[in-house]
């Protein structure tokens, strides 16, 4: 007999908090419940003045307030504290303290705002086959970013848009199926704007693919490219 087939995998769904721009009360509202909460640094003030229990926070700790810290301490929030001279940003941490905790669904709140470098930077690391086995989506501003390594099922509404942006090289084998522009095993480059601006039919299109990673935005309907 062999291996269980993954998908019949626990799901484990994570919530991460990173610490740019202050996540709103509408980025959560149709989130399932989350088996655990994980803060990147200052994203614990963003959780906690939205009124959601964290269970991880991790970072430097350079930006977080020290009486918010405290006070999460005190509640008996577990804290995962690296030196300021590190390698990898707060939510690059918070995600790989997501995934040793076996997340299979993973969603980022909070990316948006701040320096550009920190902004793109975070963006490419949601992208990383390291976490080609999670399922990641993040709400950056008032778009929603939902990361296809192999196939995903989006939710939309018709009408509203749905770009696909390939990350780190071309996305090969491209097939989508409930968007009006379809693409059937096509190869988007990677610097391309092809994928820009699809439509969804309905409420639900997918997109898959046979290698590479694409990046499907869907910004909040009505709003033009």
């Amino acid at each position: 007999m062999g291996p269980p087939d993954a998908r019949d995998a626990p799901v484990r769904a994570v919530l991460v908090f990173a610490g740019g721009d202050r996540p709103r009360t509408g980025d959560l509202e149709h989130a399932r419940h989350f088996d655990l909460v994980i803060a990147a640094d200052s994203g614990l003030e963003h959780a906690r003045a939205l009124g959601v229990p964290v269970d991880v926070v991790v970072g430097d700790l350079d930006s977080v307030d020290p009486a918010v810290l405290d006070a999460a301490v005190a509640d008996g929030v577990t804290v995962e504290r690296h030196p300021s001279a590190k390698d990898a940003t707060d939510l690059e941490l918070a995600l790989d303290a997501a995934v040793d905790r076996d997340a299979t669904e993973v969603l980022v709140v909070g990316v948006g705002g701040g320096r550009l470098d920190h902004f793109l930077g975070n963006v490419l690391l949601l992208a990383s086959p390291r976490y080609r086995h999670v399922h990641v989506v993040a709400r950056i501003a008032d778009a929603s970013a939902t990361v296809v390594h192999e196939r995903v099922e989006l939710s939309g509404t018709p009408g509203a848009m749905c770009s696909l942006l390939p990350l780190g090289g071309s996305a090969v084998g491209v097939v989508t199926d409930g968007l009006r522009y379809p693409l059937r095993r096509e190869t988007l480059p990677a610097g391309t704007t092809r994928g820009v601006s699809n439509e969804f039919l309905g409420a639900r299109a997918t997109v898959a693919l046979d290698d590479g990673v694409l990046l499907a935005v869907i910004p909040p309907f009505g709003k033009d490219a």
